[in-house]
């Protein structure tokens, strides 16, 4: 579904991602795994279109959106949940939920993935009419997911979205991950809790220093000896 070929991205005179190849099947979780600075954000932010890479090429169905810009990738069903969530706070919970669908013009389908993302996470709909600003983290986080699923994507980019958030919300952040996926949604998915997202992975890439070093399925990275070491805190 995505392929990613020798991609390379400077902010700058730093070379983030240095020449990384990846590739995320129709269907699956793949999730990247590294410690701050590896380059994880970066990678979903060139995807998106966001950044630009200086060299490489991406491909989403086989089309070529190297250069494509964000809202025209946007519209070819890829959709980004930002890290620390982004969520416009001065507009109301539907304004920002309607916001995420401002590529669409099916009406009557929009209002359906309104009614599709109010039963995903109820909490949207008894607060719809409130600013953003007054919800909790955990609310935001859930509104930033809404907010991109309402573009209806075929893929679905998730920067760190347990984030600053207290456990019991990550396990239902994560268990919200899975159900998305049941129902049919591709998901990249970058997130410091190396245990967790490799948990519920098909495949998985540890990132280092803008490289790729090791990548298997989440089961073959979870029982290695240097990734537990490194990032699940395994003697």
């Amino acid at each position: 579904m995505l392929n990613i070929e020798n991609l390379h991205v400077y902010y700058g005179g730093i070379h983030a991602l240095k020449g990384i190849s990846l590739e995320v099947a129709e269907g699956k979780i793949v999730t990247l795994i590294g410690a701050n600075g590896a380059g994880k954000s970066t990678t979903l932010r060139t995807i998106s279109g966001i950044v630009r890479p200086r060299e490489g090429r991406i491909t989403f169905e086989g089309k070529d959106m190297t250069a494509l810009p964000a809202y025209e990738i946007v519209g070819m069903g890829i959709a980004l949940v930002p890290e620390g969530r982004r969520v416009f706070t001065h507009l109301t919970v539907l304004e920002n939920l309607l916001l995420g669908a401002h590529t669409r013009r099916d009406s009557r389908g929009v209002h359906e993935d309104l009614e599709s993302v109010c039963e995903l996470f109820p909490i949207l709909k008894e607060r719809a009419s409130q600013s953003a600003g007054t919800l909790s983290g955990g609310e935001q986080q859930m509104l930033a997911v809404g907010r991109a699923l309402m573009s209806r994507p075929r893929l679905l980019l998730m920067d760190e979205p347990s984030l600053g958030l207290a456990p019991f919300l990550v396990k239902e952040v994560f268990k919200t991950i899975r159900q998305l996926h049941d129902e049919g949604t591709t998901i990249l998915l970058v997130e410091q809790n190396a245990r967790a997202a490799l948990r519920i992975a098909d495949y998985g890439y540890i990132l280092e220093t803008g490289e790729i070093v090791l990548q298997g399925t989440g089961d073959e990275l979870v029982h290695n000896d240097d990734v537990r070491k490194a990032y699940l805190g395994v003697e």
